[in-house]
């Protein structure tokens, strides 16, 4: 299902860990540089709603949260409390739950790495290059 998506793993401190963008190829880049800041500020103001879900179910998957404009906010949390937010402008929640669960599994991966330490950004290419193409599977194709 095609559509525009911002994806971005929040640390405990509410600090952007990895962040990533994923949309169609016709779309300008001076277009995404003006919503980079707006999908930013959109995803950061969505984790109160998160904060709030996350605490009244047991799930993983916490589905839509949030909506603004013609963006949808949809989050996941791992079992130690980092948040996953992404802004979608289509609704693909298979497509989003399958992506998320693949990402948690490369996040454990990355994070079990003895160099890297929690809550820092993650600078790895080939962590961002398995994103991509996790993301060009579950929520471009």
């Amino acid at each position: 299902m095609s559509g525009n998506y911002f994806f971005v793993i929040v640390g405990h401190n509410d600090n952007p860990v990895f962040r990533i963008e994923f949309s169609k190829s016709g779309e300008s880049s001076t277009r995404r540089e003006d919503h980079r800041h707006l999908n930013e500020f959109v995803a950061h103001a969505a984790l109160d709603h998160v904060d709030e879900t996350m605490w009244t179910t047991t799930a993983m998957n916490l589905r839509i949260v949030d909506k603004f404009n013609e963006w949808f906010v949809s989050a996941f949390v791992t079992a130690s409390r980092m948040r996953y937010v992404i802004l979608h402008d289509v609704k693909n929640e298979d497509g989003i739950k399958n992506f998320f669960q693949d990402v948690y599994e490369l996040y454990i991966k990355a994070s079990m790495n003895p160099f890297y330490r929690v809550n820092t950004q993650i600078e790895s290419p080939m962590f961002k290059r398995k994103v991509l193409t996790l993301g060009k599977k579950h929520l471009l194709g």
